[in-house]
């Protein structure tokens, strides 16, 4: 059982998909957040060449903003036989208004045309959550899952690009896996564990 933290803070991110996952994770922690999108908020350019350094950029600026603490997330998949494609550009690997079908069409075309075998199928999606507040960087949490991509998309739950990765250990997709599988062990998890370790720290009032 969680011991509950008595916070408000605020989830960096105008991607519904996101922040519904986002909250059913920190639901058990009694985290009581509210998005950038919720707020009206602008959403800063993630001009950054890391997934560190797009999550801090986005949890700092969410931070000055509201005048609350702020935190962000960038994640994305990683392809080996793709020289680590599409990683930190995982969200605009198909155009910055590309569906997630689109997205997973193109990355599945791009392994096609490497001729790509079993093994060079293998992935990991990587997230990297970074908390501030008052403008500061309080931290840098990140969780992996490993894993492979499936020759076709399956299943209708989660976002992005779960429908054709297949972590380790199971023959389900993340978009097939129940919501409570997956919210267990997706690397979006593991670095959100992280964050509420840090908040239990640190005194987050009303």
């Amino acid at each position: 059982m969680h011991r509950r933290i008595e916070s408000r803070l605020v989830i960096a991110t105008h991607n519904p998909g996101k922040l519904a996952e986002m909250r059913e994770l920190l639901a058990p922690y009694g985290i009581e957040a509210v998005s950038a999108g919720e707020l009206g908020l602008d959403e800063p350019e993630e001009t950054g060449t890391t997934f560190v350094a797009n999550a801090r950029i986005k949890a700092v600026a969410a931070a000055r903003s509201a005048k609350l603490p702020a935190f962000a997330d960038d994640s994305g998949i990683v392809i080996d036989t793709l020289d680590g494609a599409p990683g930190i550009y995982s969200a605009r690997y198909a155009g910055a208004n590309a569906t997630n079908s689109q997205k997973i069409d193109k990355l599945l075309r791009e392994l096609v045309r490497v001729r790509v075998t079993d093994h060079g199928r293998r992935a990991r999606f990587r997230c990297v959550v970074t908390l501030a507040r008052n403008g500061d960087l309080l931290g840098i949490f990140e969780g992996k899952i490993e894993g492979k991509i499936s020759d076709t998309a399956r299943g209708d739950s989660g976002f992005g690009y779960d429908p054709i990765f297949i972590p380790d250990g199971f023959e389900q997709t993340f978009g097939e896996l129940p919501e409570e599988v997956k919210n267990t062990i997706s690397h979006r998890a593991k670095a959100i564990s992280g964050v509420a370790e840090k908040l239990k720290r640190l005194e987050f009032g009303r």
